[in-house]
């Protein structure tokens, strides 16, 4: 297989055997890397790979040659052996050398890839929009290219199967074709994804104009945020339990009490370490985020690890620049947490609303939480609306908080809450005071 036709596919064949291996920095908790490495796990088995056995050593900071010692590159090279792995996954991401210097430790057969080439790969599998497609492909190439030399070393010793010259000189020479060949491709994918962005963003800019109320999910990979914008929006989006089961962002409309009208966007889930290269080539989806009027932190509350995820969408969004968007904790899946567990997630996040969007509890309370939000930053205002103007009238009730309506021979007049972007269109109608 060409390095062109290997670059536009997936970043590991179908391995169904792996060993995983992270490091226990001396100056972190043993529950940091566990958890780290419980994530691993699953996101090994969402790429369809079984894990056989798991490798940590203590070290101060990464080894600049193999990542681990050289002592535990050998005894994971016999776990190899002895286990019949196939690939062999480390929970951090590998500069080109260390992965090039543990592929030779490693038996022939088996492949070595860090954990942003396992997302990488989940992506690839998971995204379905040309955007999505266009995003993953991006980061797939950025991330191969500081690796050519490595990756046509692998193919010129048939690792990967790529049986093709083996002689340094034409290897050299293939390598700069295809560095090359991916710059190239970098370029055109970027080209590519500036154009449906640009439809994206006037599309975005659009709902911007129109004053609707803009509503945007963050949170933790499997938290459950497609599950909830199903609930809430009655939408069909898929949504089962893995991670990163849904990459694209969908939007669906909101119908809040008394009839006004919002969007509520979901987006791409969070994790930790998400790769920099995944944040930079998601960032048109992850505008979503920063373009809303309110962001809905979506917590796995039945998940013992929930501190930390929140943690990982509170770094993520301060690094997206969405951290100063008004915003409701969210905690769902309460159905699966006991009532003592409950009443202590209660006591310690005070603001917070408690739902399940598998049985509906608390979705009505989080729509009220919703709705107040939207009106904290409108403007109370006594209009009246000719009856040649009912459009106007249409936008109040679609667009607004109608508080009161009656007639007279001028008019409808209506108190209602309007936001800012759209008190310009009301304030010639704006009752004159008697």
């Amino acid at each position: 297989m060409s390095f062109a036709e290997m670059s536009q596919t997936s970043f590991t064949e179908d391995a169904e055997r792996a060993i995983l291996v992270g490091i226990e920095y001396k100056d972190a908790s043993l529950d940091d890397s566990e958890s780290s490495l419980a994530e691993l796990a699953r996101l090994t088995d969402t790429a369809g790979a079984t894990v056989v056995a798991t490798a940590t050593q203590k070290l101060d900071a990464p080894n600049p040659r193999t990542f681990i010692g050289s002592g535990k590159a050998e005894e994971i090279a016999g776990m190899c052996r002895s286990l019949a792995a196939d690939v062999v996954i480390f929970d951090e991401e590998l500069s080109p050398s260390q992965q090039s210097n543990l592929e030779k430790a490693m038996p022939k057969e088996v492949k070595v890839i860090d954990r942003t080439a396992l997302i990488l790969d989940i992506f690839a599998l998971h995204a379905t929009t040309k955007e999505g497609r266009l995003q993953v492909r991006l980061a797939q190439n950025q991330y191969l290219l500081p690796r050519l030399r490595g990756m046509w070393a692998h193919l010129a010793s048939n690792r990967m199967g790529g049986g093709v010259g083996s002689r340094f000189g034409e290897g050299e020479s293939q390598l700069e074709v295809d560095r090359r060949m991916v710059r190239k491709r970098i370029t055109s994918i970027r080209r590519e994804l500036e154009q449906v962005s640009r439809m994206r963003q006037t599309q975005r800019s659009a709902r911007y104009a129109s004053g609707v109320f803009k509503v945007a999910e963050a949170g933790y990979t499997n938290a459950g945020k497609s599950s909830l914008l199903n609930r809430l929006a009655d939408a069909e989006v898929l949504s089962y339990d893995k991670l990163f089961a849904t990459l694209d962002s969908t939007t669906r409309k909101l119908v809040l009490p008394e009839g006004r009208e919002a969007t509520l966007t979901d987006t791409v889930g969070f994790i930790q370490k998400l790769p920099t290269t995944l944040v930079e080539a998601f960032k048109s989806t992850l505008d979503e985020i920063r373009g809303a009027d309110l962001v809905l932190h979506v917590v796995d509350a039945s998940s013992p690890e929930y501190d930390k995820q929140m943690r990982a969408v509170e770094d993520t969004l301060e690094q997206i620049g969405a951290h100063g968007i008004a915003r409701i904790l969210v905690f769902n899946k309460i159905d699966l947490v006991d009532a003592s567990a409950r009443l202590a997630l209660a006591s310690r996040f005070p603001g917070a609303v408690f739902v399940s969007a598998e049985t509906g509890e608390g979705v009505d309370e989080l729509i009220d939480a919703i709705a107040r939000a939207a009106t904290a930053s409108e403007t109370l205002m006594e209009v009246v609306v000719p009856f040649s103007r009912g459009d106007l009238t249409s936008v109040a009730h679609s667009r607004c908080t109608v508080l009161a309506e009656s007639y007279d021979e001028r008019g409808t007049i209506m108190s209602v809450r309007v936001p800012a972007e759209m008190k310009a269109l009301f304030e010639p109608y704006a009752a004159k005071p008697e």
